[in-house]
């Protein structure tokens, strides 16, 4: 299979390129800085400007299938004001400019996974969350609506769209689980806030490998959430980690302090979604680390 990948230069676009390379696909990644991408032999990176299809329809013309990552990263700073219209015109951008090379190409892929994020759902306390279920009000979740609207015409141009809502991708080099390790070695890690929020975990070998179930699987289309079986509360998630690095677990971070440190940013914490995978599973995907503990330990090596 021919793979185009926008934005695929994060820490899922790169575990999902050697997959495809792994197993014989031809992957071209887009990247605003083509040079700078780190791929694997037999993967190849090229130009793009982010906001146009000018000078890589080409691509698209030939590629089976496109997968859209793109979008500045949500946790890479504080939360202004300016910061907040990136992070949502990164994406609406990527997705227009692509909907544009679509009709401009003389012949299209016919599928597109598009990027998105349990975040759609909003703040939800204690709902079990499938992919039927209403977006929020908040400001993640209006992102992850313009998100997935900014490639909803491909949908008329012929071209069948998976929704990718994913969920705490679990990486030692990026996300939530990175940013709570040090406090947790330096043995003063603990709930943050409640710990009752809801917190929709899934390992990177899922992801991945979800994401190549949906690219193969020919009935996949509409949203999905990629997130494991199982959600837990911030706090069991918390003392499963505490005992997989062999610390305590007895210092609460307040939600005021968090909220003072991390400002609008804090919701990446101290909200979450009680999201499950329903469609995925319905479909047949078998998860391959469905067990908290053990995606912990496979997670920090």
């Amino acid at each position: 299979m021919r793979v185009l990948i926008l934005g695929g230069s994060g820490l899922i676009g790169q575990a999902f390129v050697r997959r495809l390379v792994e197993r014989g696909d031809a992957v071209t990644v887009l990247s605003r800085n083509p040079e700078r991408v780190r791929l694997p032999a037999g993967a190849q990176a090229a130009a793009w400007d982010g906001h146009t299809p000018q000078g890589w329809v080409h691509w698209l013309e030939e590629a089976d299938a496109l997968v859209n990552l793109a979008g500045e990263n949500i946790g890479a700073g504080r939360w202004n004001a300016e910061r907040k219209a990136r992070i949502r015109q990164s994406r609406v951008d990527s997705g227009q400019a692509l909907v544009r090379a679509l009709e401009q190409a003389q012949k299209r892929p016919g599928l597109l996974l598009q990027a998105s994020a349990v975040g759609y759902y909003g703040v939800k306390s204690q709902d079990v969350l499938t992919e039927e279920a209403p977006a929020g009000e908040d400001y993640l979740s209006s992102v992850c609506v313009d998100w997935e609207h900014s490639t909803q015409a491909a949908e008329a141009l012929g071209v069948r769209r998976v929704l990718l809502r994913t969920g705490l991708v679990l990486t030692a080099t990026g996300g939530a689980l990175e940013r709570l390790l040090l406090p947790f070695r330096l043995f003063i890690g603990g709930p943050l806030g409640s710990g009752q929020q809801w917190w929709p975990w899934i390992s990177l070998r899922d992801q991945v490998e979800a994401m190549l179930f949906l690219l193969d699987h020919p009935q996949a289309s509409g949203p999905f959430n990629l997130t494991a079986p199982q959600p837990v509360t911030m706090s069991d998630f918390g003392r499963t980690l505490a005992r997989v690095l062999g610390r305590p677990y007895w210092l609460p971070v307040p939600a005021f302090a968090l909220r003072l440190l991390l400002g609008e940013m804090s919701t990446l914490v101290l909200d979450g979604q009680r999201a499950v995978p329903a469609r995925l599973l319905q479909l047949g995907y078998t998860f391959r680390q469905p067990d908290l503990s053990a995606a912990l330990r496979e997670a920090l090596g």
